[in-house]
C-alpha cells in the first residue's frame, strides 16, 4: 500500500492536470463555454480537496478496504471529469 504522502501527492497531480486541461480547453478553442469550463475547474479543485481531507481521516483497523473504496470512488469522479472536458465543446 503506498503511504499517505504518495496518495496526496498523485491526487494533486490528477487534480492539478484536469485543471490544466480545462484551462487550455477554454483559451484554445473558441467555441467553448466559459461558464461551463470555470464551473468544471471549481469541480475540479472541490474534488481535490475532498479526496485529500479523505487520506487523511482514515478509519482504523479497516484501512484496506477504507483505499480500495477511496481508489474506486477517485477513477470514477476522474472519469466523469474527463468526460465533462470532452463535452465542453
Amino acid at each position: 500500500m503506498a503511504s499517505r504522502r504518495d496518495l496526496k501527492k498523485n491526487v494533486n497531480y490528477v487534480a492539478g492536470e484536469l485543471f490544466a486541461e480545462c484551462l487550455i480547453h477554454s483559451m484554445l478553442f473558441p467555441n467553448t463555454d466559459k461558464v461551463k469550463a470555470d464551473e468544471l475547474m471549481t469541480e475540479v479543485l472541490t474534488m481535490q480537496d475532498e479526496f485529500v481531507k479523505r487520506i487523511c481521516h482514515t478509519e482504523p483497523g479497516k484501512a484496506k478496504a477504507y483505499y480500495k473504496k477511496f481508489r474506486t470512488d477517485f477513477d470514477s469522479e476522474v472519469d466523469r471529469i474527463i468526460d465533462a472536458i470532452g463535452k465542453l465543446s
